[in-house]
């Protein structure tokens, strides 16, 4: 085969990685995981935000945490980018694809209080670990126990989030 038919071969084998998973399933399952995706980069980007323009007497605490939370939000990018690949889908390409996915809402303000960006933070990681829940669900409607599983190490880190930012944020 020459260079050119095998590069045209490459161009036009598609990208579906085989699986014991019916095709519904993927499907399904895939769309899920790329909201998810979408939703992840989203909160990442605004835990960065706020972290970034955090003020105020607690300065330090809050930098830290959320500086903590974002690292931690991010590490799941690839995880779930890869976990809809095994499963034979595609996902996210471009921040457009973002976009069109995501749920949670992005924060473009010149100025949050530090209390408000708290309660932001808990309100969409509180969202987040429920359109996770709603993954595992259809995870188990399908008897995919891999990606369920994962979604259940990323919910707890997720309701840890949520404890964080409910504690940091209390008058107490």
């Amino acid at each position: 085969m020459t260079d050119s038919a095998l590069a045209a071969a490459h161009r036009a084998a598609p990208l579906k990685t085989p699986t014991r998973l019916s095709e519904d399933a993927s499907r399904d399952i895939t769309g899920a995981l790329n909201m998810l995706l979408a939703d992840v980069f989203v909160l990442y980007l605004k835990t960065k935000n706020f972290h970034w323009h955090m003020s105020g007497p607690y300065f330090r605490d809050y930098h830290l945490l959320l500086d903590e939370q974002s690292d931690q939000i991010f590490a799941t990018t690839d995880p779930i980018a890869e976990r809809a690949r095994k499963l034979g889908g595609k996902t996210i390409h471009s921040t457009g694809e973002i976009v069109r996915a995501q749920r949670l809402l992005d924060n473009d303000a010149d100025f949050v209080t530090p209390a408000d960006m708290l309660a932001e933070l808990r309100e969409d990681n509180l969202a987040l670990a429920g359109y996770m829940r709603e993954t595992h669900s259809l995870c188990d409607e399908h008897g995919d126990v891999a990606t369920a599983s994962l979604l259940e190490q990323w919910i707890d880190e997720t309701e840890r989030r949520v404890w964080f930012l409910f504690e940091s944020g209390r008058n107490a």
